[in-house]
């Protein structure tokens, strides 16, 4: 069977100032995930997953359907009571959804076969989805390894703004950990991040990052995916701004050696939209040169 592409697209976009998933592009109006699934498709993803939020639920389904019509997309709603384990209702106070761990459980009754995970907001490039695509037609359902696609750090950096970044840690072609670092951002000449007490630390600008590029077994992901959230639950769930971390529940993987992470390598370069002034950037891209590998017909049709 053909893998599955799980796309994430229910953030808010905070520092954006608005949903980034729904903002227009390329020379047509394009989305930035347009080009993602373009890309898919032609390295033979089969179904097409979208998690998304009730607040964009309308707009998003009228766009799919306006560009790619009875294209067979399935969608799932991550709200805050979404795949809450029994005996944990949703806290007083909580508005939004608990993050990107969560977002990836919502869809597990949508997902039959080994998956991908991106963001929406994000563009991966064509080599990422066919080495993705490569290794899950290869993996068992109920695989102990996993995969991951990941960048270099200079190439995922914002002009415009300090980002967050998962940090990797790779031994023998295998993920052995990831570290989250904020306030990431280029300075005299060097990248540094901040860390909580307002220290400013260097980093190596080759550092692998994760950018959510993931490839998962559904039968080994979604049971621990909910053992994990149980657990944030049992020991977070009171705080409104506590969030469920995807990289979180790999590490957890990986320290107590149920899981394993082959680190996949596509060579192109990330862009996403983090900040307003980020979008022009893409558009020049776009306009440079990415546009000659879109093909709708390809997403329609598949």
């Amino acid at each position: 069977m053909q893998p599955t592409l799980l796309i994430l697209a229910a953030g808010i976009g905070s520092r954006f100032g608005g949903f980034k998933q729904l903002e227009p592009v390329g020379p047509s109006g394009e989305l930035l995930l347009d080009f993602s699934l373009s890309d898919a498709r032609k390295a033979g993803f089969g179904r097409i997953v979208f998690v998304i939020s009730k607040a964009i639920e309308a707009d998003f389904k009228a766009y799919m359907g306006s560009r790619y019509g009875k294209a067979d997309f399935v969608y799932v709603l991550q709200e805050p009571g979404s795949e809450l384990p029994e005996g944990f209702p949703v806290p007083s106070g909580r508005t939004k959804p608990w993050g990107t761990g969560h977002a990836v459980l919502a869809a597990r009754h949508a997902i039959e076969t080994p998956f991908a995970v991106i963001n929406a907001d994000d563009y991966y490039g064509p080599a990422s989805f066919r080495v993705l695509a490569e290794a899950l037609s290869a993996m068992k359902n109920d695989s102990r390894e996993q995969v991951m696609v990941g960048f270099r750090l200079e190439n995922t950096l914002s002009e415009h703004g300090a980002v967050a970044r998962g940090v990797c840690s790779v031994k023998d072609g295998f993920l052995s950990s990831i570290v989250e670092r904020e306030k990431i951002r280029q300075e005299g000449g060097r990248v540094v991040f901040e860390s909580a007490d307002g220290e400013k630390h260097a980093l190596d600008a080759q550092s692998i990052v994760s950018m959510n590029c993931w490839g998962f077994a559904p039968d080994t992901m979604f049971p621990r995916f909910g053992r994990d959230f149980a657990e944030f639950l049992r020991n977070r769930g009171s705080d409104p701004r506590a969030e469920f971390y995807l990289p979180t529940v790999v590490n957890n993987g990986i320290a107590d050696g149920s899981l394993s992470v082959r680190m996949l390598y596509s060579g192109d370069r990330w862009f996403g939209m983090t900040y307003p002034g980020d979008r022009e950037v893409v558009k020049k891209f776009i306009a440079e040169g990415l546009l000659q590998g879109y093909d709708r017909a390809a997403i329609q049709t598949a």
